[in-house]
């Protein structure tokens, strides 16, 4: 197992990491630069009376001094806690209320910002008593390296808030360093396999499997931000094309991005022969979205087998289950005849079980709560008990064949004749139907007075779409009150890894007054036969 900062004991000059620029170019920092710029972080946050096992809390964007910031607290022996930037939430009141939670949880002895978030944490941070510190005024050298003292917990690291408030998952460094290993070894990284990603560092995805397992392995690495892959995915692309980058991971939405934004003509002269990995994990990916960016890149030498649909959370560091490298994912009928995408087996150290609502295994094939355990489970929420080696997940799904299959959060479900519809399924049966890109729809299903409910949220829908969809629901949810809501573009509130906020937008409904709800004219309903 490598050592979470063993990689700054001999940081290499020739492999480091590339961040973009807003020109289109991109700024490269060796390992050994970013050695540097850790070390003078470390000693300033001594300086500032940092002591073993604080929190350091770290509210930056993509970039050197996020790197600095995380490895240089990591030194000095703090827990360091990302907090997504304010420009990830958009709402200033919804960050405002986010980051008063997290600091609650976190307790931070320090708060790193820039100049673009200070304005938006000053607030908070003076509320809840936290000194912050500019990044910009941290040393970027020291004299001599600073001697490493790794805190017991070395993440703070917070959910993605799916299903209700954010919480903060104490992730042990041995944790992280068993993930991070895991990670590597079902990726077969060396320091030759460069990684490109978009995802947001502040999250685990984008944090543990594509920032510092490439770190610590000494492999190349280019970063975007989200921000620039939704202005051009084009661009990353290009760094498998062109620049060499083998891993990455993403997002099912990331893929169906590419496939609205890149047309074929845009892929001459990239070659993505050597294009190795595409984790897709974060949420149930449809197959026909992981067929079309397959077809799109395989004229360029991307192989289907390259496609490796995961399962991961932050309650277990990162990932637990993952497609094998050349085996090629497949597909099988869900419980309603939905295809449902395999997610592979565990990755190393990891187990995972079924079980049923008494916490008993069931079968092969039967569906229940995912239950995940191993050398990568954290210790627990910050301020809860521990989770004691195991997590029951709250996601609901089957193993056939020793592969994992996901259907949904099982609070975003409805029991009808004795059968469990997932609010996934109901996504998958209206975008293939509607051909709606995923990005713009969101189910929430429940019962209201009794009676099941079926509420679909469309951003900018076609005209056409609307009075289609209670016939399209009716199979899976006979005889539902359906509710059709067409909404602006981007009000669909979602988590920072793409995910819909469902139990915001079923309680959103619920405070509708319903004698109101025709009256008012966006909600069409109607009640589905079958």
């Amino acid at each position: 197992m490598t050592g979470l900062l063993s990689w700054l004991a001999q940081p290499r000059d020739d492999r480091g990491i590339r961040f973009s620029r807003p020109d289109g170019d991109w700024d490269r920092w060796s390992y050994a630069r970013l050695a540097r710029l850790a070390h003078g972080h470390a000693a300033g946050f001594v300086e500032r009376g940092v002591r073993p096992d604080d929190v350091v809390g770290v509210v930056l964007p993509s970039g050197p001094g996020f790197v600095g910031t995380l490895f240089g607290a990591l030194l000095a022996g703090a827990t360091v806690s990302p907090l997504a930037p304010p420009a990830a939430f958009g709402d200033p009141d919804r960050y405002a209320e986010h980051l008063a939670a997290a600091l609650a949880a976190m307790r931070p002895r320090l708060l790193v910002v820039d100049g673009a978030s200070a304005p938006s944490v000053a607030r908070a941070a003076a509320d809840a008593g936290v000194s912050t510190v500019d990044v910009t005024d941290l040393p970027v050298g020291t004299a001599e390296p600073v001697a490493a003292r790794p805190a017991a917990v070395a993440l703070l690291q917070f959910t993605s808030g799916t299903t209700g408030a954010v919480r903060g998952v104490r992730v042990p460094r041995t944790a992280l360093e068993a993930n991070i290993a895991a990670v590597r070894d079902w990726l077969e990284m060396t320091p030759d396999d460069a990684t490109a990603s978009w995802l947001p560092v502040h999250h685990d995805m984008g944090l543990v499997g594509c920032l510092l397992a490439p770190v610590v392995t000494g492999a190349d690495l280019w970063l975007l931000t989200p921000a620039e892959f939704v202005r051009r995915p084009s661009r990353y692309l290009e760094c498998f094309g062109r620049a060499g980058a083998r891993l990455t991971a993403m997002p099912g939405f990331g893929l169906a991005h590419v496939l609205r934004r890149v047309r074929p003509e845009q892929l001459a002269g990239l070659d993505f022969g050597q294009w190795r990995a595409v984790i897709v994990g974060a949420e149930r990916v449809a197959p026909a979205t992981l067929d079309a960016f397959a077809d799109l890149l395989a004229p360029h030498g991307l192989r289907r087998e390259a496609l490796l649909p995961a399962y991961g959370l932050a309650e277990a560091t990162l990932a637990v289950t993952g497609v094998p490298l050349r085996t090629g994912w497949r597909q099988v009928p869900g419980p309603d005849g939905v295809p449902v995408v395999g997610c592979g087996g565990p990755v190393t150290g990891a187990r995972i079980a079924v079980v049923d609502d008494d916490a008993h295994p069931v079968g092969d094939g039967m569906i229940g709560e995912i239950v995940v355990g191993g050398a990568s489970v954290a210790d627990g929420y910050a301020g809860g008990p521990p989770f004691g080696g195991m997590v029951r997940t709250g996601d609901a799904g089957f193993v056939r064949d020793g592969q994992l299959f996901v259907l949904g959060r099982l609070g975003d479900s409805l029991k009808v004749h004795g059968r469990t519809v997932f609010a996934e399924d109901v996504d998958a049966v209206l975008g293939a139907a509607l051909d709606a890109p995923p990005g713009r729809l969101a189910t929430v299903l429940g019962l209201v007075a009794g009676a099941p409910t079926v509420v679909v949220h469309l951003e900018h829908p076609r005209p056409e779409w609307l009075p289609r969809i209670p016939a399209l629901v009716a199979p899976l949810v006979p005889a539902a009150d359906v509710h059709v809501l067409p909404v602006p573009s981007g009000t669909i509130p979602r988590t920072t890894s793409g995910k819909p906020r469902r139990r915001q937008l079923w309680r959103r409904h619920l405070d509708r007054a319903a004698p109101d709800e025709d009256a008012a004219g966006p909600v069409r309903s109607g009640r589905g036969s079958g």
